[in-house]
C-alpha cells in the first residue's frame, strides 16, 4: 500500500471543494428528486398491481418488456411503463385462462 501525503492546506481546500459538491447535489435531489422518486415504484408494487409473481417479474425485464432503472440494489419502475403493460399482462393472463377452459372441455 503507498501513503501519499499532502499539505493541510490541500487537504482542506479539497474537503471544502467536496462539502460544496455535496451541497448541490442535495439541493438539486431536494428540489427534483423527492418529487420524481415519488413517482417510482419498486417490485413489490408492481406485482401487487399486475399481480404477477417476482419472477415474471423478472423475466419482463429481462425480455425488454418492461423499463427500469436499478439504483444501488433496488430496482424502480415508471408508473407510465407499468400501466403500457397492464394490457398485455392481462391479454396473456385471458388467453391461459380460455386455454384451460378449453382443454377442460376436452377432457370431459
Amino acid at each position: 500500500m503507498e501513503i501519499v501525503s499532502i499539505e493541510r492546506k490541500t487537504f482542506e481546500e479539497l474537503v471544502a471543494k467536496f462539502d460544496r459538491f455535496a451541497s448541490r447535489m442535495d439541493a438539486i435531489c431536494h428540489r427534483h428528486g423527492e418529487k420524481k422518486m415519488n413517482e417510482w415504484m419498486d417490485n413489490q408494487d408492481v406485482c401487487r398491481i399486475l399481480n404477477i409473481s417476482t419472477r415474471t417479474l423478472q423475466t419482463l425485464r429481462d425480455n425488454g418488456t418492461l423499463g427500469y432503472s436499478q439504483i444501488n440494489h433496488k430496482i424502480y419502475y415508471h408508473p407510465e411503463d407499468v400501466q403500457r403493460i397492464m394490457s398485455a399482462v392481462e391479454g396473456k393472463r385471458k388467453k391461459k385462462s380460455a386455454m384451460a377452459v378449453s382443454s377442460d372441455s376436452h377432457t370431459e
